[in-house]
């Protein structure tokens, strides 16, 4: 059967490993196995979000509101733009790949930094659009804006704070770096979790109406996946400019998302009590992760979100590493395949983080012997 030229070299996004697959490669209780891989939040979400979901399940059987009005009016509540500023997808990553769809055409190409979220390559692909990264494990926008003049790419992702290094960068030299990009550019700027960096330093933080306002080139994304704990649901947005959004909305599937998704994530908004304290709890623990690492003389990356990057050059092979805590029962993220030498760890219940230290310290001092 003949495809598309373009999928033959694509890669697949490989996402971290589910606890059904462990319980079934290494026979573990899956009582006994922690998962601190994917970026989720260790406390769940809502449980006024949990409560309207149960509520809500004899509507199952009806499509969800196509207009996610309610929705929209909460998100336009929550960040002070209009609905017509917003479009709402099944995860930030479809919003994504509506963008992808919607400019790379005819020998296009995006920018984005060389290690960033791996769906912004794979959707651009996908398009036939090749790919320019500026190198450097954080953000150089200097890099960045030297590539674009030289490249002229139709999209510019900026994730900030990044993903899968957990660094973020101020408001003022984004904003400085999107005022400088062409307006017929389309700048994707990823806050996924943007939550996160917020909440620790507010330098970092970013108001999408004010950017909006300012630039009709941009587009904000948004998700209820990390801070708000509706990953499974699968809920994000967009916030631009109505004439993105039009663009966008020629392309989006009906009845994207579904309807309990829709409940939840209405529900999980209004609660920012839930939000404010998981935000503090992640990053009491990310004292620990840090002192952890000071101690065993592991190098790491300040992190803005939910996560933390530990580089292991000199120290352990990352891939090893991954396999020896896999079959103690605790996942983590190799990211060796984004061409580091680094693990990076979802910042869990305090439980689990002190299972991960000593499963850690295990391994390193047997290494070291």
């Amino acid at each position: 059967m003949k495809f598309n030229p373009v999928i033959e070299h694509l890669k697949t996004y490989e996402p971290g490993k589910p606890i059904e697959l462990v319980v079934r490669e290494f026979g573990i209780d899956p009582a006994d196995i922690i998962k601190l891989a994917s970026n989720e939040n260790p406390f769940g979400c809502s449980p006024k979000a949990a409560e309207a979901v149960r509520g809500s399940a004899d509507l199952m059987f009806r499509y969800p509101d196509d207009t996610m009005g309610d929705l929209k009016s909460a998100l336009s509540r929550r960040f002070g733009v209009d609905s017509s500023n917003l479009i709402v997808g099944a995860g930030s990553d479809q919003v994504i790949e509506l963008a992808c769809r919607a400019k790379l055409y005819g020998g296009a190409s995006i920018l984005q930094s060389e290690i960033t979220f791996a769906m912004y390559q794979i959707y651009a692909a996908q398009c036939g659009a090749s790919v320019i990264k500026a190198p450097g494990i954080a953000h150089d926008l200097d890099a960045m804006y030297a590539l674009y003049k030289e490249h002229a790419p139709e999209i510019v992702f900026v994730c900030a704070p990044n993903n899968p290094t957990g660094d973020a960068l101020d408001r003022v030299d984004i904003e400085n770096f999107i005022d400088a990009i062409d307006r017929d550019t389309l700048v994707v700027l990823d806050g996924a979790y943007q939550e996160y960096a917020a909440f620790k330093d507010p330098a970092k933080g970013v108001d999408p109406a004010a950017l909006i306002a300012k630039f009709p080139h941009l587009l904000y994304l948004g998700t209820f996946s990390k801070a708000y704990g509706l990953g499974g649901m699968r809920v994000g947005y967009g916030i631009a400019d109505e004439a993105i959004i039009k663009g966008l909305y020629k392309l989006r599937p009906p009845f994207n998302v579904t309807t309990l998704s829709l409940v939840a994530a209405g529900e999980a908004l209004k609660d920012e009590a839930f939000v404010q304290t998981t935000l503090e709890a992640c990053f009491s623990q990310m004292k620990e992760y840090e002192m952890f690492a000071e101690e065993m003389g592991i190098g790491f990356i300040e992190s803005y979100t939910n996560f933390i990057t530990y580089r292991l050059d000199g120290i352990a092979d990352s891939t090893e590493v991954c396999d020896a805590l896999l079959r103690r029962g605790i996942i983590v993220r190799d990211l060796k395949g984004y061409g580091i030498n680094a693990i990076r760890i979802t910042i869990g219940k305090a439980e689990e983080n002190r299972r991960f230290f000593e499963a850690m310290r295990q391994l390193l001092e047997n290494g070291r012997q």
